[in-house]
């Protein structure tokens, strides 16, 4: 894996973060009633409207774009993108696994882009997990071959 598959994975998780958790913090009732947008409405089927519900739901969606941010800084950094990457991947595996489960409440256009867009997020969060190589100079006499490690 290299650096601009993470800048672009993470980039892409940040921002559906930002959106959800923007829209579902400061906007919860109109986030209820209209998500996923685009003349979509996937929430109102699974229950009323409950503004903690929806509040608390956007506050975790911004707690990990703030997470995903900080990895997207340190984009070099196994260890905290691959960190990341598994608490995205925690979530998104039991956010999918709780909508395959009521599928049946939505057309076929609905339940298609529900298995679509939640097992790309699904993935998007594997991929973090794959650590990059580093290739750096070893100084040596006369030699300017790399090494890996």
């Amino acid at each position: 894996m290299n650096t601009r598959i993470r800048y672009a994975t993470l980039g892409f998780l940040g921002v559906t973060a930002l959106y959800t958790g923007g829209w579902a913090y400061f906007a919860p009732r109109e986030w209820h009633a209209g998500f996923p947008g685009f003349g979509m409405s996937w929430l109102p089927q699974l229950g009323p409207y409950n503004e903690h519900l929806a509040k608390d739901a956007g506050a975790m969606f911004l707690a990990l774009a703030v997470l995903t941010a900080i990895a997207l800084r340190s984009v070099r950094s196994n260890r905290l993108v691959q960190t990341t990457g598994a608490v995205w991947l925690a979530f998104n595996v039991l956010h999918l696994g709780y909508h395959m489960q009521h599928l049946g409440m939505y057309g076929t256009r609905d339940q298609v882009l529900n298995v679509v867009t939640l097992t790309a997020l699904v993935l998007a969060s594997a991929v973090l997990l794959v650590p990059v190589r580093h290739v750096t100079p070893v100084p040596t006499k006369g030699d300017s071959s790399c090494v890996s490690r």
